[in-house]
């Protein structure tokens, strides 16, 4: 047992579940009779989302709809970083959100930090925007997902844990 067991700590999402969400608060938007007439629309880009809608009360509704899709859809609404609604003429209002895909380095210092203190046999080594986690003791290494799953609410993304081996 001298090998070495590994995992990746990342934040990422599927996309696909994301669109569906869309595609499903898009459906509801239209069925729903308090946003009927509201012409709220839901566009899906590569890196953000917005909301567009005739009021900010509009644009909230829709918001709320589309995070409880989301988390229908095991996402975490910590991928959406949403902006300040806006009204952009026509009498009509626009919120973005951007998708937050990747650890900021600020977060990947501060959990890098927090696993060295709690285990010092571990070694956490940052890839990229991921953080990979190396120890000789697999037990260690499930004590590391145990404590970052504890303490997810301290970062500002979502985690998960990929390539265990």
């Amino acid at each position: 047992m001298a090998a070495e067991s590994t995992f990746d700590i990342v934040s990422e999402f599927d996309r696909q579940e994301l669109v569906n969400a869309v595609d499903q608060t898009q459906r509801e938007v239209r069925t729903r009779y308090d946003l009927k007439d509201s012409k709220a629309e839901i566009v899906l880009n590569d890196k953000d989302l917005s909301i567009t809608a005739g009021s900010e009360i509009h644009v909230d509704a829709v918001r709320d709809i589309l995070e409880t899709k989301a988390l229908r859809r095991n996402l975490s609404l910590k991928i959406f970083k949403w902006g300040a609604a806006e009204e952009i003429g026509g009498m009509r209002v626009r919120q973005v959100a951007t998708l937050q895909q990747g650890i900021p380095d600020d977060v990947v210092k501060k959990l890098q930090k927090l696993i060295r203190d709690s285990f010092p046999k571990v070694q956490p080594r940052i890839q990229g925007d991921a953080l990979r986690i190396s120890s000789k003791s697999r037990d260690e290494l499930q004590s590391v997902i145990k404590l970052v799953k504890e303490r997810q609410d301290e970062f500002s993304v979502a985690l998960q844990f990929t390539n265990y081996r």
